[in-house]
């Protein structure tokens, strides 16, 4: 007969230590009962197998018998149906911006930039959004969902133009990472002027006094960081209470990074009617209840990608002793093409880069203690080439968008696999090729292997130390990048007794006296500075 699984309560008292093996069943406790255990036996567990010496026995409390274990299936929400049946939808007929409704200073603006052609996302959300109805939007990065929010928050707000109001935006764009609003706000900022709307950017990192300049002079709209822009309405520095428009971009990564609780905050700050659109590669991680809670009837628009970003880079394993793990990157780091490492901690891309530095390849780190002046340098650096290396931690693994990295390394290997798929997508982008590395000690294997058989990637697996050919290999490839310019060479002093470049001493002119000779710089400061300079030099040295 099968044998059969079912459930009991478990009530026992336990010191406080570590998980317990009790009948040799393992048993974690309750989140909401430290003293109640619920745990899953089966009957040979029952059938007076010997405790464990030293384990104290327990009371259970009988519990539905002959309850069979049912498979667990994935449950799919109504969203995520709707949003797979909006995927499959027809695709609207061709049409330019002019015909999805945009104004006419819009589409001029837009056509100065070369962009003359809706993507797939912004020909299907633009329509509604100009409309004033919630989207809901499922689009990848680089899908050109920035544009799908900002041109009908832009034109909306232009067309119902009034008197700004200090400290009181009235749109709102909430996004995870710096260095992400400081790209949207580059692609909307711009287009805003020429209709007359102003946007400024609101993120830690940044000096605090400046962007409450900025928010009493009066903006239109707020591209900001949940936290930062908490800070300012405690200050009283910002007002969210004329807010038409709220905009939520990346909501998933917003729930990865943590920022729920502070969302939702905000939203509860802005006035309830007002048009919310969100934008999400998926509704995973509470973002599901996050539109059910905001969203009023939204239209769903989702777009397939070309191909899960990532997934198209070759990738390999290096399989290596933890000792050895330094030496190999700083060996694969020394190649000719820009390299982006990924660590899990700041401390690890702080210590990683000096490490690499050490070892003669020059790097840059960007994490999150430092302030965001110190990361855009790193990052522009790395996008000119100089450094050619850069380690970077999770969070700024979407806010990382540089052409042509020939490779990412997973110096530490990620989370799971989203953010493996997250970090990997930063090679390979718009058609390019790239190569993926994870360098896993032995005790890793198993993990990554499963992580990789989720993120739906083979990669080649190779056995490595320090100067073997697989490594050799790595380190030798990818398209070289021009040397740095040579900097100007500061002018070289003047030797003594010949005129020097630097500024005359005060009084130094030549001119005459009283009695009509030349007097050669002969003031009372300078003969203060030559007394002085002469007791300096009567001073004894330093022992």
């Amino acid at each position: 007969m099968a044998e059969e699984t079912w459930f009991a309560a478990v009530v026992t008292l336990v010191p406080r230590r570590g998980p317990r093996i009790m009948d040799g069943v393992h048993r974690a406790p309750a989140p909401c009962c430290p003293g109640i255990r619920l745990v899953c036996r089966s009957p040979a567990a029952e059938a007076g197998q010997p405790r464990p010496v030293g384990q104290p026995a327990q009371a259970v409390l009988p519990g539905p018998a002959h309850r069979p274990a049912s498979p667990r299936t994935p449950v799919v929400s109504e969203l995520d149906r709707a949003l797979t049946a909006a995927l499959s939808a027809p695709a609207p007929a061709p049409a330019t911006f002019a015909q999805l409704g945009l104004p006419g200073p819009l589409v001029a603006a837009l056509g100065e930039q070369g962009i003359t052609a809706p993507f797939a996302i912004q020909a299907r959300a633009l329509p509604d959004a100009l409309a004033g109805r919630d989207v809901l939007g499922r689009a990848e990065t680089g899908s050109g969902k920035t544009l799908a929010f900002g041109l009908p928050l832009l034109a909306r707000l232009a067309q119902a133009a009034g008197p700004r109001q200090p400290k009181a935006p009235r749109g709102l764009v909430l996004v995870p990472t710096r260095e992400l609003a400081r790209q949207v706000a580059e692609v909307l900022a711009p287009l805003g002027r020429r209709l007359g709307v102003r946007v400024t950017t609101v993120y830690g990192g940044a000096p605090m006094g400046r962007q409450i300049e900025q928010l009493a002079r009066g903006v239109d709209v707020v591209v900001a960081t949940p936290g930062r822009l908490i800070d300012l309405i405690e200050r009283r520095a910002a007002s969210l209470g004329q807010v038409e428009i709220a905009v939520l971009d990346e909501a998933d990564h917003m729930a990865d990074l943590g920022f729920m609780p502070a969302v939702t905050q905000l939203l509860d700050a802005t006035p309830p009617g007002g048009q919310r659109l969100l934008f999400s590669a998926t509704l995973d991680r509470d973002v599901d209840r996050l539109v059910t809670r905001y969203l009023s009837d939204p239209a769903l628009h989702a777009i397939a990608p070309v191909t899960e970003p990532g997934v198209a880079a070759d990738h390999q394993v290096f399989v290596l002793p933890a000792e050895d793990k330094v030496a190999i990157a700083a060996e694969i780091a020394a190649r000719p093409d820009r390299t982006l490492f990924f660590v899990r901690t700041k401390h690890g891309a702080g210590r990683l880069a000096k490490q690499l530095t050490r070892a003669g390849v020059e790097a840059g780190a960007i994490h999150g203690d430092l302030n965001q002046n110190q990361r855009q340098r790193a990052l522009d650096g790395f996008a000119a080439g100089y450094p050619r290396v850069l380690v970077a931690t999770d969070v700024a693994a979407r806010g990382i968008h540089v052409d042509d990295v020939g490779l990412v390394v997973h110096f530490d290997p990620p989370n799971d696999h989203k953010d493996y798929l997250h970090r990997s997508g930063r090679t390979g982008r718009a058609g390019a090729t790239g190569t993926v590395l994870a360098l896993v000690d032995p005790g890793q294997v198993r993990d990554v292997a499963r992580l990789h058989e989720a993120a739906g990637v083979s990669p080649a697996r190779y056995r490595v130390q320090p100067g073997d050919p697989a490594v050799r290999d790595l380190a030798t490839a990818g398209t070289p990048i021009p040397p740095p310019p040579p900097r100007p060479e500061r002018a070289a002093s003047a030797p003594a007794g010949q005129p020097g470049r630097g500024r005359p001493a005060r009084g130094g002119r030549n001119r005459p006296g009283r009695d009509g000779r030349q007097r050669a710089g002969t003031n009372r400061a300078a003969s203060r500075d030559s007394r002085s300079r002469g007791s300096r030099t009567r001073l004894p040295e330093a022992s």
